[in-house]
């Protein structure tokens, strides 16, 4: 009975996992208030980067036209420089830009980060910024593309992405906005949010292959974790549908009123 028990509190977390994970609410937020409510305590990074990685596989399934025209073009630009293929080229260099303050922060940050900002009521308050971003936001209308996009667009979509490893800062919503707030139409804002989340989740993968080795309750919670990773997946996946169908019809603002809520609710409950 306490295996199931314990497996279903790792079903949870993996559902809250996937769930939050591409909308703008902010998993990382989200995770540590389900653990504070299951009693699940988390040693070592390892159920994070295993969650993370599911969560990873099920968007790269979802984006896989866009990688594999951006690789073939990319690649296809270099060796002919042919105009027909740079705007994907580019794409790709603003992935790279986009990427490197988050890299950077990570490295030199990310533990004292994790350390300082991990509480509940640290995450009410990051909810409660989120959704004042969010609502500040809501009917803003780019008019940018794919090819439209420069390198100052990308670096501040990055310093956004940055500001995203504060737990309860969403990671999604830090660069959909940070987009909207360049000019980005709504697609492409996802686009490009998402993009940017492959590179980052990709190194947090490789840098954290250590910590899953040295992990001593890996193997003691083999079972509970294999069922957080493939819940994450399938609910990452049909979150992700979900979402994309919310930005097409711009109701970022109802996400606004959810960071609303759970952010007063966390105060005033002091979890």
């Amino acid at each position: 009975m306490e295996d199931l028990i314990l497996w279903l509190k790792y079903l949870i977390l993996g559902a809250v996992q996937g769930a939050t994970e591409p909308i703008p609410v902010s998993s990382s937020g989200h995770v540590i208030i389900a653990k504070k409510l299951l009693g699940i305590v988390n040693e070592g990074l390892s159920f994070e980067i295993l969650t993370n990685t599911a969560s990873l596989l099920a968007i790269m399934f979802i984006y896989r036209q866009d990688i594999a025209r951006l690789f073939v073009n990319g690649l296809g630009y270099l060796r002919t420089r042919k105009p027909e293929y740079k705007a994907d080229f580019m794409f790709i260099i603003y992935i790279i830009i986009g990427t490197l303050p988050a890299v950077i922060v990570g490295m030199l940050f990310k533990d004292q980060i994790e350390t300082v900002f991990s509480s509940v009521h640290t995450v009410a308050i990051a909810l409660l910024v989120t959704g004042a971003a969010l609502w500040i936001i809501r009917n803003l209308r780019g008019r940018k593309r794919d090819g439209d996009l420069s390198a100052k667009d990308a670096l501040l979509v990055g310093l956004g992405q940055a500001v995203a490893l504060i737990p309860g800062i969403s990671r999604s919503g830090a660069t959909i906005i940070s987009s909207i707030a360049v000019g980005m139409k709504q697609d492409t804002a996802l686009r490009f949010s998402f993009m940017l989340y492959i590179p980052v989740s990709l190194g947090g993968l490789v840098l954290g292959i250590s910590d899953i080795a040295s992990d001593s309750a890996s193997s003691a919670l083999f079972v509970p974790y294999l069922i957080a990773f493939l819940t994450t997946m399938v609910v990452t996946y049909f979150a992700m549908k979900w979402f994309m169908n919310i930005m097409a019809k711009g109701n970022l603002k109802y996400f606004a009123y959810y960071c609303f809520v759970v952010g007063i609710l966390l105060l005033v409950f002091q979890l």
